[in-house]
């Protein structure tokens, strides 16, 4: 009996035994196989938000590239090259730097008076069309020959003689008639809300030679200030200029730069040779009130004080003997009384020695001069000056008048 009761309970353990080690297997089995499906489900998880990420760039890019060229084909119809032509007779002159004393040329070449009056192609530009009876802008350096012939070559390929309406005395900006009518327009949007980082395309007649050329980029910089110069030498200080990146060369002046929505912000206009990919244009709503003068007058108008004036710095207010330390000091040039004779200034009493503080009630103590508070009106608008005259302030009421070019 006791040897059978042994028995019992030594299969018994044995039994429990291996059961709690079939037991202990099973249980490592589930674990290693749960933890594995936890990790496939893991990598799963992780591919599947890859292939999201790069299905977002795929699809952003794709969106992008389709605005850009929507953009292109709405505005490019309405851009056009300006080619400049010149009699051969008259490239060449005895004032020309290119018959200086160093030039290789013995004597200006000799023509016969047919050869003389064939027109020969000597640079371009660009322009687009703001109206549909052709009114076209562009650049004023680049029509600031007036010995010259230009044309304008629409995207179709059409070539049209065009002439000069009105160069802007301010900015770079000129206006050109085209003969004929329903011609595409571009649409103008707002440059007060250019932002930096915002993308923009230039579309321009790269180099005088490539139609059409479409370069893409963003806004850099805003607020910049440049001189923009003529072929003779003359130039145009611009201020509030847009600063980008987008490939500006020769050839591309004038012509529009774009945002996303095919609006035309800024009129391309410069390029800077002091560094890449630095370009700078024209903002577009300085530019629609050069249209709209032309439209309605006939003109570009601008607002006319008539003095002549230095901003002050605390050092020249000080170099001076001034109470002040900011405002516009009437003062005389080499050349120029002051106070021009006829003018709105000279019709108001101001006199050599006033300071300008403030136009009504804007001081002049910023980074404006006075030309350019000034130009925010019109010909005849009434504005109250502030003056500091022998330490006394005082007030002067001016009518404006428009500006009457001396050419």
């Amino acid at each position: 009996m006791t040897l059978k009761k042994t028995s019992l309970q030594i299969a018994f353990i044995f039994g429990m035994s291996i059961a709690a080690l079939i037991g202990a297997f099973v249980g490592i089995f589930l674990a290693f196989s749960l933890t594995g499906l936890l990790h496939v489900d893991e990598f799963l998880q992780i591919t599947s938000d890859s292939n999201k990420a790069v299905d977002a760039k795929i699809v952003e890019m794709i969106e992008e590239e389709s605005a850009t060229i929507a953009v292109v084909e709405r505005v490019a119809p309405a851009v056009v090259s300006i080619v400049i032509k010149k009699e051969r007779g008259n490239l060449y002159s005895y004032n020309d730097s290119y018959f200086d004393f160093f030039s290789p040329y013995e004597e200006i070449p000799v023509y016969t008076e047919t050869e003389a009056q064939e027109l020969v192609e000597i640079g371009g530009g660009t322009g687009f069309f703001v109206t549909e009876d052709g009114y076209v802008v562009t650049n004023r350096h680049v029509v600031s020959d007036e010995d010259a012939v230009y044309l304008v070559v629409t995207s179709d390929g059409k070539e049209l003689p065009a002439r000069i309406v009105a160069l802007d005395p301010y900015y770079d900006i000129a206006v050109l008639d085209v003969e004929g009518d329903g011609y595409p327009i571009v649409s103008f949007g707002d440059s007060d809300f250019a932002k930096v980082g915002q993308t923009v395309i230039a579309i321009g007649n790269s180099l005088s030679e490539f139609e059409n050329t479409v370069t893409k980029g963003v806004i850099s910089g805003t607020n910049r200030s440049i001189v923009a110069y003529d072929d003779d030498g003359s130039n145009a200080v611009i201020r509030n200029a847009l600063q980008t990146d987008a490939a500006i060369n020769p050839g591309n002046s004038g012509g529009p730069l774009i945002n996303l929505l095919s609006e035309v912000i800024a009129v391309n206009t410069a390029l800077s040779y002091d560094g890449d990919s630095i370009g700078f244009a024209i903002p577009i709503n300085d530019v629609k009130r050069i249209v709209s003068d032309i439209q309605t007058y006939g003109e570009v108008r601008r607002p006319w004080l008539g003095v002549w004036y230095v901003m002050l710095t605390p050092e020249y207010a000080i170099e001076m003997d001034l109470a002040s330390e900011y405002g516009a000091l009437v003062q005389s040039s080499q050349e120029e009384e002051a106070v021009i004779a006829g003018s709105p200034a000279a019709e108001a009493g101001l006199q050599e020695g006033d300071v300008i503080l403030s136009i009504n009630g804007e001081s002049l103590s910023g980074r404006e001069t006075l030309g350019e508070v000034i130009y925010q009106y019109f010909p005849g608008d009434e504005v109250v000056l502030m003056i500091l005259r022998e330490g006394e302030t005082k007030e002067i009421l001016v009518l404006l008048k428009a500006y009457q070019s001396e050419e």
